[in-house]
């Protein structure tokens, strides 16, 4: 288990270019949706493009126009697609990717969030189940945010505590509280 951010980069060196994405695209294989504000209009493009050339359907729920577009709408759109089974996992990018996060958050179902570099991306799935990436494309440069997203696309949720502590966020998003006895 990779424990910090030095040794998850280490790693990551080492094993570049080498992913477990097993993708086939249109015939089955993994679909993400994604979708931006006005501020990530290039970023959200170069990032669908990459994930294409993975062989990954790609779902454009963002605006296309450099016009202002808000970030909750998209952010929500994004997220609905994701809780409605209509994708596997979203990327919600926006300015910074905290406007976003907290939009999609609003959706029963969804665990979105900000990210900036590959360590939290990677450690948002293994432990949090995470299944909404969020940045900024003014944060991140397009080169960090392919890092950020194969970070998150390899790891596997580990389950075990982490499924316990996962099964609290939705009692909480559920029931607005935990049980009495939790601590």
């Amino acid at each position: 288990m990779r424990g910090n951010v030095l040794e998850w980069r280490k790693n990551a060196k080492e094993s570049e270019g080498a992913f477990r994405i097993q993708a086939e695209g249109k015939d089955g294989g993994m679909k993400i949706v994604i979708g931006n504000d006005h501020a990530a209009l290039e970023m959200k493009r170069e990032i669908a493009e990459y994930l294409k050339r993975k062989g990954i359907e790609v779902l454009n729920v963002g605006t296309d126009s450099p016009e202002r577009y808000p970030y909750p709408l998209a952010g929500y759109h994004v997220a609905k697609t994701v809780a409605d089974g209509e994708a596997d996992c979203g990327i919600a990018i926006c300015g910074t990717g905290i406007g976003i996060s907290l939009a999609a958050n609003k959706v029963p179902g969804i665990r979105a969030f900000a990210c900036s570099e590959p360590y939290s991306s990677e450690m948002a799935k293994r432990h949090n189940n995470a299944n909404v990436l969020c940045f900024g494309a003014r944060v991140v440069g397009t080169e960090l945010a392919k890092r950020i997203v194969d970070a998150w696309l390899n790891a596997e949720f580990e389950g075990g505590r982490h499924k316990e502590r996962v099964d609290m966020i939705t009692e909480l998003e559920k029931n607005g509280r935990l049980e009495k006895n939790r601590r």
